[in-house]
């Protein structure tokens, strides 16, 4: 094989294959959309912006099940126990209310009642779909390639950054609180030995 041939993907190291994981999340993740694009340039009305806090919920609160999914397939002990964190940050453990209450408490901040998202009213059946097919998806797919589509971790905190910039910049009529969710992100995703990504090739 010569030197300009791309090496076999099966034979990458830990290493390698975050560069890979990472370079793939810098050409497709969905900061790129232009929804995304207009919401960290401000231009999202409160409206807009309510729409997607609520059509996210949706989303938030089905994380845990999809993460309970892919722990029931996996016969890995030491995967398990790495895996593990991403039900109770969401969830909640020892005191902590976690994420799905965080981003219940980003809802109130932007001006919608916590009964209108825990009901989903505003949730749109695309979205519904969507999420019902991810979780579906975990249920379905050996573990490994459940957590290919789960690693989200890779790219968050940066991303969160920018969020919280955003929000503080752009909308400052979103109570300060109301951005604890962003702000526990980044601290959760830099946390090291929480990708079951194997050490060597």
């Amino acid at each position: 094989m010569s030197e300009s041939e791309p090496r076999d993907p099966l034979r990458w190291t830990r290493e390698e294959l975050l560069f890979e994981l990472r370079a793939v999340g810098t050409r497709r993740y969905h900061h790129l959309h232009p929804f995304h694009v207009k919401m960290n340039a401000g231009q999202l009305t409160p409206e807009q912006l309510r729409g997607w806090v609520a059509n996210r919920y949706y989303y938030q609160r089905n994380i845990p099940l999809k993460d309970a999914a892919i722990l029931s397939n996996c016969p890995l002990r030491e995967v398990r126990r790495l895996w593990l964190h991403r039900i109770t940050d969401h969830d909640g453990h020892d005191g902590e209310d976690g994420g799905i209450e965080a981003w219940l408490q980003l809802g109130q901040a932007v001006g919608l009642g916590r009964d209108e998202l825990l009901d989903e009213r505003h949730v749109v059946p695309g979205v519904r779909f969507a999420v019902d097919a991810y979780v579906t998806f975990a249920k379905t797919q050996p573990w490994p390639i459940a957590v290919a589509s789960s690693l989200t971790e890779l790219f968050a905190p940066d991303l969160m950054k920018e969020r919280i910039a955003a929000f503080e910049q752009h909308y400052k009529w979103i109570k300060p609180e109301g951005l604890a969710y962003f702000r526990g992100r980044v601290p959760r995703g830099a946390r090291p030995g929480g990708l079951p990504l194997p050490d060597a090739g």
